[in-house]
């Protein structure tokens, strides 16, 4: 079986790279590795995340579930200094690259990456977690995420994530509609759906 970016799979040859790319009037180069999601560069979706995000209120302590070499969670402490984001990944060579990206930006003081799977390591409670989910991982494991959440978030805490709608936008709001009590969708743009829940 081919290994997935949300597999813990160490026998892939590493292919270290920079890639590069612009948001929100910033260029940032991110260190990035084979075996890890998106490894080529900024992928849309997180793209369109951290565009309607970045700069809003999302309290000071922040979850970056499923974080990957990290350009959500880094790059929100990037943009709010008083903003401390916890990034968690099962991928240890994602971890790794997260690590690296974290100097590269001169966050560190703001973050911690720590392995995890799902929320298997995770004991705070957070005002904002914020994932672009492993939807290859199946429906198992991202409603788990979504779930999950509420008791990872404080009162008021809210979920956002990013779903494309050919893979299940309309369902996955109709799930978090069962255990939220408000979600909407914050924005919506070449077939990708902001989705915030809140508790």
């Amino acid at each position: 079986m081919v290994p997935q970016y949300f597999d813990n799979v160490d026998t892939l040859p590493h292919d270290l790279h920079t890639y590069e790319f612009d948001l929100l009037d910033e260029h940032f180069s991110l260190l990035s590795d084979s075996g890890v999601f998106c490894k080529g560069g900024l992928d849309d979706g997180s793209r369109l995340l951290l565009e309607t995000i970045a700069k809003t209120d999302l309290g000071n302590s922040i979850l970056d579930m499923g974080c990957g070499v990290g350009p959500i969670g880094l790059l929100l402490a990037h943009f709010d200094k008083n903003r401390h984001v916890t990034l968690v990944d099962v991928n240890r060579r994602a971890l790794s690259c997260a690590k690296e990206n974290a100097k590269r930006l001169n966050v560190e003081d703001q973050v911690e990456i720590k392995e995890s799977d799902v929320y298997s390591n995770v004991t705070s409670s957070f005002s904002s977690i914020v994932t672009n989910p492993p939807i290859r991982a199946g429906k198992k494991v991202t409603y788990a995420m979504y779930a999950g959440a509420i008791s990872h978030l404080n009162e008021g805490g809210q979920l956002i994530l990013v779903i494309r709608k050919q893979q299940g936008a309309a369902s996955c709001l109709e799930y978090l509609q069962t255990i939220y009590k408000s979600v909407e969708v914050r924005k919506s743009k070449k077939g990708y759906r902001i989705l915030i829940a809140k508790k």
